[in-house]
């Protein structure tokens, strides 16, 4: 059977025109956010007003009961529906970026990568519902479904659309995933199922990140050639050395094209901590949609400065930020909620 590449798809960067955003809405019984659920639907809503001008917005949601309770909590917060679509998908956790879809663009249009999922190394079963997310979107879009049968998270993959692709060690090779595969046949299924020829490993992710160091809270590609880079001022905060150690690598590397990376560095907001939880807070958990890039931001000195880096890097893009210290009490921010559906 042909794979994907063969067949000439490739998943496109986040920048190219998008028909939508996928999103799954939490569950107030969920687990993702303890004793703090109540404090992260307001956050949802202005992510979701910041995008519904601009692409349509796709919410999986349990049931119809939930559906109501989402749309009253969008209209509270002051967010037009009129762009909004509902799915009775059901997923335990709101991790779109990892259990969601993995869309392909090639000659004759879309299909859909439908990876493994088993809740980042099987830390929080069950998750058999959100692993069949990829199907039911699949199925509504009357798209080719493509199964490797290997487990592989969205937030772990940064690609440039024209064939790199940046990940890190720390995941990919963590034996939770797929210990029955080397770094060689790992970057052989990258290559057949996303159309890439060029892969770059970074290594550790962020202190306190529980998917084993994904990509989107490190290094994230802002054009073909440009990729922003999460760097730590404060030699004694832990994250220093290991972004360093990434800083290094990055400075070898090159594009598809054998060209060296242009790299732009942005800070870390230092440390954010809840209950004495040390949080995974970066500023390289943005969200790039059709004219707007939604930033982060977590009540620290950093925040304007990050976003006076981010915004020369796209323009015709305005760089929004948001407050997101609610949100990442669950380990996770903007980027690792959404899933982008290409045009």
């Amino acid at each position: 059977m042909s794979t994907p590449a063969q067949l000439g798809y490739r998943m496109p960067a986040e920048w190219a025109p998008h028909a939508a955003t996928w999103l799954t809405w939490p569950r107030p019984e969920g687990i993702s956010f303890p004793d703090k659920y109540e404090t992260v639907p307001p956050v949802l809503a202005e992510f979701i007003r910041a995008l519904v001008p601009h692409e349509q917005v796709n919410i999986n949601v349990w049931h119809a009961e939930m559906e109501a309770a989402v749309r009253q909590a969008l209209s509270a917060n002051h967010v037009s529906l009129a762009n909004v679509r509902f799915h009775h998908f059901q997923s335990y956790e709101p991790w779109c970026r990892d259990h969601g879809p993995i869309f392909l663009r090639g000659p004759n249009g879309r299909a859909i990568v439908d990876w493994g999922y088993n809740a980042w190394g099987n830390k929080y079963p069950p998750f058999d519902l959100d692993d069949a997310i990829p199907q039911h979107v699949a199925k509504l879009r009357d798209l080719p479904l493509f199964s490797p049968g290997i487990v592989m998270e969205g937030g772990s993959l940064e690609v440039n659309g024209e064939g790199t692709l940046l990940t890190t060690e720390a995941c990919l090779l963590n034996p939770n995933r797929n210990p029955h595969l080397n770094k060689s046949q790992i970057e052989q299924y990258l290559k057949d199922f996303l159309g890439v020829t060029n892969i770059l490993w970074l290594g550790d992710g962020i202190v306190g990140d529980d998917t084993d160091g994904h990509i989107d809270d490190l290094t994230r590609f802002a054009d073909r050639n440009t990729v922003v880079t999460v760097v730590e001022e404060d030699p004694a905060d832990e994250n220093y050395a290991l972004l360093q150690e990434n800083l290094h690598r990055l400075r070898s590397m090159k594009d598809e094209r054998g060209e060296p990376l242009r790299i732009v560095e942005l800070p870390m907001p230092g440390l954010v901590e809840y209950d004495g939880q040390r949080l995974p807070a970066s500023y390289a958990n943005f969200y790039i949609a059709n004219n707007v890039v939604v930033l982060p931001t977590y009540r620290a000195a950093n925040d304007q400065r990050a976003l006076e880096i981010l915004q020369p890097l796209f323009p015709g893009r305005k760089v929004v930020a948001v407050d997101s210290t609610e949100l990442i009490w669950g380990l996770g921010s903007f980027h690792c909620l959404s899933q982008q559906e290409p045009a």
